[in-house]
This record gives structure tokens, sequence and C-alpha cells, in this order.
């Protein structure tokens, strides 16, 4: 169960409560530094100068008691204060005052309330001062159009001002929301590009050894158990991200998400190693001193080269790749490259996979290309870029990798990996 907090005190009261415990504790001091302090604001006739302090005190009270339930209504309270405030020869900046009460109320009308709202708090001081310019015709009471014309004039100001708030308030909303909308756009089209990334490489890893065991099964009983062997450790990996990735999902509902280990370029040897256990000898070429990325780019470069290499066991119908990875001063270039002679069975930029890598490369204001070579096969190509590093001079280093022979070629680092049926 979902409690609310309780909001603070000053929020909990209405506004009428503390304007008129401020006009209270006013005529208390008054009253205990001033002799006869209650026959001077309750003789209205004799006390030209106090009088207008009791209607004002009255009708601010009313107006901030009813401005958030009823706020066309503390706008006819503050009209009606004005209109009496007219009797008061002796004080005439008393109905001004309350007509500017009333102006005040129709501004936040305007900025807080519908637009039917709004607009019937603006006619109601409007209406007001052409029913008192018509009675003053009507019965030969002197009147200044100026006058009334300045007062329309403040009504339509404070609806203006009101109305600019109400307009910016909804479209900082309108952007807000549509923020929230893509942010969450973002989100799901992550979740689902690394989901299509890990389950589309290893199921199809699992399906190509399930396929492989099944033909020997009779004849190669040791080939069977390797593959069984891999389904098992590949169909762990798998739900093993699953669960981290459903754990990260759950965290907005309470329950600790377990900490993900997103992988890397790092992990490439261990790649190479389960698409030779599909029957895809990989190339894998280092060029460049090899530094630490970051964690984004590292992860999108691991991506794509894992997609590529699973289109290449999956579709490309050969048993060559060639997969390259760059160093460079202001980028990283991957190249994964099909070697045999199979096409492609797809057009280029069609499916998740083409599409998902566009997507990481375009997040990271980098250049992506893919399609098939003349030559045969098919080449997929990102480059990203990269914080700018100074440049180390260092000799090519051979890595010892799976059984088979590993050359250097200039700066490159290369480790073929053949293993298959």
């Amino acid at each position: 169960m979902i409690t609310e907090p309780r909001p603070p005190l000053l929020r909990r009261l209405p506004a009428g409560v503390w304007v008129g415990a401020l006009w209270t504790a006013l005529v208390v001091f008054r009253f205990f530094t001033r002799e006869n302090e209650l026959h001077h604001l309750l003789n209205y006739h004799g006390n030209p100068e106090d009088m207008p302090m009791v209607v004002t005190a009255v009708v601010t009270t009313l107006v901030a008691t009813l401005l958030v339930r009823l706020p066309l209504l503390a706008i006819v309270v503050a009209l009606g204060g004005g209109m009496f405030a007219l009797g008061m020869w002796g004080v005439p900046e008393a109905a001004p005052l309350q007509f500017l009460i009333a102006d005040a109320v129709v501004g936040y009308c305007a900025a807080s309330r519908s637009r039917r709202v709004s607009l019937t708090a603006l006619a109601l001081p409007l209406a007001t001062l052409a029913g008192l310019l018509l009675w003053g015709a009507v019965n030969d009471y002197p009147v200044n159009p100026l006058a009334y014309g300045g007062f329309a004039a403040t009504v339509l100001i404070a609806w203006l001002i009101g109305n600019t708030v109400h307009q910016g308030r909804a479209h900082t909303e309108a952007l807000r929301g549509r923020a929230s909308e893509q942010a969450i756009t973002a989100e799901r089209l992550r979740i689902a590009r690394e989901l299509h990334d890990m389950v589309a490489h290893n199921i199809g890893i699992i399906a190509i050894q399930a396929g492989m065991g099944s033909r020997v099964m009779d004849t190669q009983p040791a080939e069977t158990r390797a593959a069984l062997e891999a389904i098992e450790a590949t169909s762990r990996e798998t739900l093993a991200g699953l669960r981290r990735m459903l754990g990260a999902l759950r965290q907005g509902e309470g329950e600790p998400a377990p900490l993900e280990v997103m992988p890397g370029l790092g992990e490439l040897d261990r790649l190479v190693e389960k698409a030779a256990g599909a029957g895809v000898r990989v190339a894998l070429t280092r060029r460049g001193e090899a530094r630490p990325l970051p964690s984004e780019v590292d992860l999108a470069a691991y991506r794509i080269v894992q997609e590529a290499v699973t289109n290449v066991v999956k579709h490309s119908g050969t048993r060559d790749c060639h997969v390259t990875v760059g160093y460079g001063l202001r980028e990283l270039d991957v190249t994964v490259v099909d070697l045999g002679a199979g096409a492609a069975t797809g057009t280029p930029g069609t499916g998740y996979g083409l599409a998902g890598m566009r997507e990481r490369v375009a997040l990271l204001d980098g250049e992506f290309a893919a399609g098939p070579r003349p030559e045969g096969g098919f080449r997929v190509a990102a480059r990203l870029p990269l914080p700018e590093s100074p440049a180390v001079q260092t000799p090519a280093v051979q890595t010892p990798g799976e059984p088979g022979v590993g050359t250097a070629v200039g700066t490159a680092v290369e480790t073929p990996v053949e293993v298959g049926p």
C-alpha cells in the first residue's frame, strides 16, 4: 500500500485562514496602541480613514478563502467590495483597490483554469464596468469614461498575463511529455536491441549445435556429447543474461537489481570460440594499441561483431569469417567480412540485426555500412568516434590463441581459430 506524506501545515490550512489571521493580528496590535479602536473601525459615517481597511480586510479574506475552489465567486466578492466602496465619498481610492483585487483573481483564473472559466472571469469585471457606465448615463450620474476604460484595460492586461503563463505552462508540459515518450521509446529500443543481440546469437548457436548433434548421433558419439555440452553452456549463458535484464527491469518495483557486467571487446576471444564450435572459422585481427574504451562504445562494438558473426553462422553459407578491430587515435573501426562465396540472404538494410547495428552506431554519431562484396560474401563495417588520446607507438605483439597459427601483420594481431565438423 502506497501512502502519500502529509503536506506541510502552510498548505493544509486554506489561504483565507492566514489572510484573516494577518488582519486580526493588525487589529489586535492597533487595539493595544490606540484608544477606542473598535469605535474607529465600525463607525462608518464619521470615520473615512479606517473604514476602507475594514472593507479591504473582509474582501481579501473572502477572496483568499474562495480562490481555489470557487474563483468566479471570489471575483464577484471583489467586485461587490468595489461597488460598496463607491459610496465612500471621502476615500476615492477604496473602489480602485477592490477592483485591482478582482484583476488579480482574473489573472489567476487565466493562468490556472480552463479557457471557459478564464473567459467567464474576464467577462465579469467588464460587464460590471459596462453596467456602471450605463447606470450613470441613465441616472445622469457623473462618470469618467476614461477611468472606466483604464479599469477595463487593467482587466485585459491581467487576463493576457495569466493566459501567457497558462500557455507557457502547457507548452512546458507538452515538451516534458514528449521528452518522456522519447525516453521511453529509446529505452524500449535499447532493451529490444540487447535482447535481440543476446538471444538471437545464442539461440542460433544452439540450433546449429543441435542440428550437428542430431546428424552425428549414431556415428560420432563424442561429437554429439560435445554439441550437447555447448548447448548446455550457451543456454545457461542466455538464461543468466535474461535474468540480469529482467532483474534490471524489475528494479522500479522495489526489488534490488543484480549488478550486470556488460560485455565488451574483451569478450571477443570467447565469441570466436563459440563461433568455432558452430563450424565457422573466425580470424580475429586487432590493429593499433588496445586501450580502455567508453562503456557505450565498448558494448556497441562487441554487439556489432556478435550480430555480424551470428549472421555469418546462420545465413552466409560459408565457414570463413574475418573480424578486424582497429584502435585509432580518434575512432574505433570494426569490420566483419565473410570470406566465403556465400551470398547474403537479404538485401542491405533489412532485418532487425542490421537495423540494430545501424541504430547503435547512429546513437554514437558514427558511420555504418553493410552490403554484399563484389567478390562474394558480405561485409559489415562500423566506425565509432573515440575521445582523443595521445598516440602510442608500440611494436606488434602476437597473442596466442586456440589451436591454429597466429600471425601478425604490421601492427595487427591476428588469431585465426578453425574448429568445425
